[in-house]
Order: structure tokens, then C-alpha cells, then sequence
């Protein structure tokens, strides 16, 4: 393609959107912690004033919602002065819980070709088709755009939480244009930033000087920390840095835009870098293979990759509700692999268990809130799902399944070569 500008974006968690992925999934997490066979759908709404969190739960567990809530948006920084029309103290809390269809329950509960293996008695909680992606971009695999998008919000929200830059609030998003020349990320040409403040910063009360002062904190305290690491970094010279383009902003969170479960799918995975079936994470507990499979698609085009099978590497998957097994897998390397996108299809299907069970079984996805003290899925919902080095998450571990990879890839290519 020559050279080209690729852009992704991301989000801190005090974006109204990404307030209620990280309560669906708080629900989600105090559910499976004391019943694990919880069955979960739960879907959040906020506005000034006002969370509701509704949809479908079976499960034996107890829990004080209300409180719940109010923690987690308490934990994102809304209460008090900070809080801009949405206190975790005072704000409505609303719950529309009702169970889940027996009709659904009932494929989940015995897939429609299950054969006696217990792995294969769990059908798709839903038909969909999933995709997972890496590339040898980053050392975490993940395309550098969002990448770099993620950095920028995590320590943009680390800032405001350990008093560095005390006039932050907790609304933001951040943007990050990345130049490719023959698909190699070779310069960053814009960082964007936009974040949520206050009306006055130490008696600094004129837009332009407010700006300017945000501008010059931002880029000391957010995008030269979160970008030190890096061989390929921004510098004040070569790359255009936006911040808050509109002069100012003091309304924000749930008081300036109403928030709702699902609505940054393409945050949570790879920044539009590659292809996505259309299905949202949070609030969903394992059964539902939008999240599971998604999961298990990641591994395994991170596995290709690591294995040095190809440098880029998408992995598309379908279900049928009710169906243990995969309708269809697909494996995509954009010539980028020796081995033909056939091959390496097939050694997905030979090494790899697809089926929901065991998905759910691999990388203990109903133990995990439990194991982790009541809190694992919440800790997803914001900075993505994917190539995250803070977080132990199952699914980007492909040490051992890469080099059974590469082992299987070599005894292929020896056999080969004998015939």
C-alpha cells in the first residue's frame, strides 16, 4: 500500500460508555464470584443522575446491586466537586433484572451435537462470528495505533488519580494517527487528547490559558511517560499534538452524553485495525461466545504469531446457537506466512479446542472473579481486552501453544519435503 496514516482511538474509564461496561461487568463479576454457573446478560444505562442496569441473570448468587453501583462509579473518581451532575452517592440507581429464556438456556445447557463428551454438551449461547488479530507491531502483539491510544488513556487516567495533575476529572479519549510506509509503522503524525477538567486550574480561568496550560502538563506528565519505552516516539517537532479541540471541557461524563454497555467495541479490541463480528464484551458471562470465542480467537492468531507462523494474523470463527462446535474457522495472514492460509487453518483445527466448554474450561473464564478476590472481568472493561501486559488475562499467554505450533508447522514442512 506504500505510505499511508492508520488511526485508532480509546477511552478512559470515566467515559460514559465505558462507566457501564465496567458496572455490567462488576455485575458480572460479583455474580460468577459466588455462583460460577451463573448465566448473565446484563446491560447498563447512564445519564445525569442516573444508572440503570437491566437484562437477564439465572444464578443462585446474592448480591446488593445498589452498593455494587455505586462502588464502581465511586472508584472511577465521580463523588463530590468532581462528580458534574453524576455522584455515586446520590444518584439514582435503578434495577431491571429478569431471568434468562429457558428456550436459550436450553441449548447452552445440551448442544445439539453433543456425543457424550461434557465439553460437548455446552452449545454457543448465540449464533455470531468472532475475530481475533495480532501482529508482530508491538511486543504485545497488537497493532501500534491502538497500541499507543491505550498507553495514553491509562496514564492520562493514572495522572488523575494520584493527584499529579488533581484538576483532571474522569472523562477522556485519546487518538493516535500512526504513518505506515510498506505496512511498518515508521513515525507518529498526530496525538489526540481530549480530557474532561476543571472550570479553573490554580486561578487560570481563560480558555486559551487553560488550554495551553493542559497542553504543556499533558504532554510532560501523559505522552512522554507513556511512550518512553518506545523505539518509534512522538516528539513535539515532527508529531501534530490536539488537545481538547474545542477550547474546553468541563461537562463531560454522564451529564454530557448518556452511556450504554457495548457501544466501543472497536476500543475494546483492535482500533479498527482489523475486521469485528459485531458482538460487545462486557456484561456477558462465558457461554455467550461473543465474549468467550473473541477471547479464544485472540489466542490463536497470537499463538500463529508467536510462533513466527506469520507476522499479521486474523482468525475468524462462527457459531450456531445451541452448537458445541464451530460452523466455521478461518484463518488470514495477508501474505505474510510461508504457509498458505489453508495450512494454517488446518493446524488451528488440529490444535485447538473451539468448542465454548472448552473455551470456558482453558482459561478458567467462570473461576477467574472468584480466584482474583471478586474482581477480574471489571478490570477489562476499560483499556481493552487485548495485548494487555498490566493484567495476567489467560488469553494472551501463548508461550506453550506457540511452540507446539512451531513444532507442528516444522514436522509438516519435513514431511513435505520427503514427499
Amino acid at each position: 500500500m506504500g505510505r499511508y496514516v492508520f488511526t485508532s482511538e480509546s477511552v478512559t474509564e470515566g467515559h460514559p460508555d465505558k462507566i457501564c461496561d465496567q458496572v455490567s461487568d462488576a455485575v458480572l463479576d460479583a455474580l460468577l464470584s459466588q455462583d460460577p454457573s451463573s448465566r448473565v446478560a446484563c446491560e447498563t444505562v447512564v445519564n445525569t443522575g442516573l444508572c440503570l442496569i437491566t437484562g437477564e441473570v439465572t444464578t443462585a448468587a446474592k448480591v446488593d446491586f445498589n452498593h455494587l453501583v455505586r462502588d464502581v462509579i465511586e472508584g472511577i473518581g465521580y463523588t463530590g466537586y468532581r462528580a458534574g451532575g453524576f455522584d455515586a452517592r446520590s444518584c439514582a440507581v435503578l434495577v431491571a433484572l429478569d431471568q434468562q429464556s429457558p428456550d436459550i438456556a436450553q441449548g447452552v445447557d445440551e448442544a445439539d451435537d453433543h456425543q457424550g463428551d461434557p465439553l460437548d454438551k455446552i452449545g454457543a449461547g448465540d449464533q455470531g462470528i468472532m475475530f481475533g488479530f495480532a501482529c508482530d507491531e508491538t511486543p504485545e502483539l497488537m497493532p501500534l495505533p491502538i497500541s499507543l491510544a491505550h498507553r495514553l488513556a491509562r496514564r492520562l487516567a493514572e495522572v488523575r488519580h494520584n493527584g499529579t495533575l488533581p484538576y483532571l476529572l474522569p472523562d477522556g479519549k485519546t487518538q493516535v494517527s500512526v504513518v505506515y510506509e510498506d505496512d511498518k509503522p515508521v513515525a507518529i503524525d498526530t496525538i489526540l487528547i481530549s480530557t474532561q477538567h476543571a472550570a479553573e486550574i490554580e486561578g487560570i480561568s481563560e480558555e486559551k490559558a487553560i488550554r495551553e496550560r493542559i497542553a504543556a502538563d499533558l504532554w510532560s506528565h501523559v505522552v512522554e511517560p507513556a511512550t518512553a519505552d518506545l523505539t518509534l516516539k512522538p516528539t513535539r517537532e515532527t508529531t501534530r499534538f490536539l488537545v481538547n479541540p474545542t477550547g474546553k471541557f468541563v461537562v463531560g461524563g454522564p451529564q454530557g452524553d448518556a452511556g450504554l454497555t457495548g457501544r466501543k467495541i472497536i476500543v475494546d479490541t483492535y482500533g479498527g485495525y482489523a475486521r469485528h463480528g459485531g458482538g460487545a464484551f462486557s456484561g456477558k458471562d462465558p457461554t455467550k461466545v461473543d465474549r468467550s470465542a473473541a477471547y479464544a480467537a485472540r489466542f490463536v492468531a497470537k499463538a500463529i504469531v508467536a510462533a513466527g507462523l506469520a507476522r499479521k494474523a486474523e482468525v475468524q470463527l462462527s457459531y450456531a446457537i445451541g452448537v458445541a462446535r464451530p460452523v466455521s474457522i478461518l484463518v488470514e495472514s495477508f501474505g505474510t506466512s510461508s504457509l498458505g492460509n489453508d495450512s494454517l487453518t488446518a493446524l488451528v483445527q488440529e490444535h485447538f479446542d473451539l468448542r465454548p466448554g472448552a473455551i470456558i474450561e482453558t482459561f478458567g473464564l467462570r473461576t477467574l472473579p472468584q480466584q482474583r478476590g471478586g474482581r477480574f472481568y471489571r478490570d477489562v472493561a476499560a483499556y481493552g481486552h487485548f495485548g494487555r501486559s498490566d493484567l495476567n488475562l489467560p488469553w494472551e499467554d501463548v508461550t506453550a501453544v506457540a511452540q507446539t505450533l512451531k513444532q507442528a508447522s516444522a514436522d509438516v514442512a519435513q514431511a513435505g519435503s520427503r514427499g
